[in-house]
């Protein structure tokens, strides 16, 4: 695990404890961007061929990745916001039609839902802070409710939810799951045929390591044709490179939602990334992960006035711890890490850590002195 290390050549004295926002390139997504660049300041698009080649490969990762049944259900979106608006906008509502969420809900998968309120549809939050959430949730979905749209891990308090549990009662239901995955995609496996997932959609600047801007949407093959389309364009047609072709309909597989122009940029850099999860394995990034939060959930709970917002089980997690800090307003604490290169950020209930799989141990360990030297005063 050493040598993975250093694809992060992180400046000395900087702790990076922030996956959960943005997080850095490895070293070889920089060097492909670098090439690309360069290429592209020689040659043009003269080796275009190959560049679609590169997003080749990057749709079956990201298949891999979903464990999707065929790289025909992967589309390549500009955001996970973007994703959530196709579900959103593209199903067939009626007045009374009801969505169940959560009450943690990142705006992006809550706003949305909103949105829809003047199409008569009803939104239900539902608090996730008893001992089942699932069962809450569950629960909330009555003849009525046409989807269950939620995180797979909620981005303030670091909940991760029993997806397979949720798929399967959504199913006898007769319930759609829409799974918002970009907190627990590249830090814990994900599968979407386990969680019988009709969507899921996840960023690439988070877990998986690449830039913003480009985003994952899977799409089941039965529903992407019950999806009205509101983007169109070259892309996404069948025969999209037949630029004569006067008779069109959209492309059958997911492409049908990428109207325009690929972000080739973006695809080379997120490529270069998943590559190195691949390497690594999904079962080991999550194993290394979780040795990590076990460090700084131990460290943390060491330190005297220190108070945990986040499950403590490992099943109840991924990658995000959140605390407080008694006598520190959650404003003041996360100014002064910052002041001492801690990258974090400040949601929530307090201040959140998110390390990844290749984090050093020493990294979390010089993290927690600093702050037992802010609980002495």
């Amino acid at each position: 695990m050493s040598a993975f290390i250093d694809e992060f050549p992180l400046a000395s004295g900087l702790y990076y404890l922030n996956h959960a926002a943005v997080a850095p390139w490895p070293k070889r997504a920089v060097d492909a961007v670098r090439r690309f660049a360069e290429e592209n300041a020689r040659l043009g698009a003269s080796d275009y061929p190959a560049w679609l080649q590169v997003e080749l490969r990057l749709r079956e990762r990201l298949q891999r990745l979903l464990n999707a049944p065929s790289r025909s259900d992967i589309a390549l979106l500009k955001n996970t916001s973007e994703a959530l608006s196709f579900v959103a906008f593209g199903l067939d509502w009626r007045a009374g039609d009801q969505v169940v969420i959560s009450d943690e809900e990142f705006p992006s998968n809550r706003i949305v839902w909103e949105a829809l309120q003047p199409r008569g549809v009803e939104v239900i939050q539902v608090n996730l802070a008893g001992a089942d959430p699932e069962a809450a949730l569950l629960a909330a979905c009555g003849p009525r409710t046409r989807l269950l749209a939620i995180s797979a891990v909620q981005y303030a308090s670091g909940l991760r939810l029993d997806l397979p549990r949720l798929g399967a009662g959504c199913r006898q239901r007769g319930v759609l799951l829409c799974v918002d995955a970009i907190q627990q995609l590249g830090a814990q496996p994900f599968d979407v045929q386990a969680c019988d997932c009709a969507f899921a959609m996840a960023d690439g600047h988070k877990w998986l390591l690449g830039p913003e801007g480009l985003a994952v949407f899977y799409c089941r093959a039965d529903l992407r044709e019950q999806l009205a389309l509101h983007e169109y364009g070259w892309h996404m047609l069948e025969h999209a490179g037949d630029y004569d072709r006067t008779d069109w309909q959209p492309a059958r597989s997911a492409r049908r939602f990428e109207c325009g122009s690929p972000n080739m940029l973006g695809a080379m850099a997120l490529e270069a990334s998943l590559s190195l999860l691949e390497e690594v394995g999904m079962q080991q990034v999550g194993i290394r992960l979780e040795e990590r939060m076990q460090q700084l959930q131990q460290g943390l709970q060491s330190i005297p006035g220190i108070q945990l917002h986040s499950p403590l089980e490992p099943q109840r997690r991924a990658g995000i711890l959140t605390f407080s800090l008694d006598g520190w307003s959650n404003q003041a604490l996360f100014a002064r890490l910052r002041e001492q290169q801690v990258i974090c950020a400040q949601r929530g209930a307090g201040v959140r850590f998110s390390p990844h799989f290749y984090t050093e141990p020493a990294v979390i360990e010089q993290t927690l002195a600093l702050l037992r030297q802010m609980a002495q005063g």
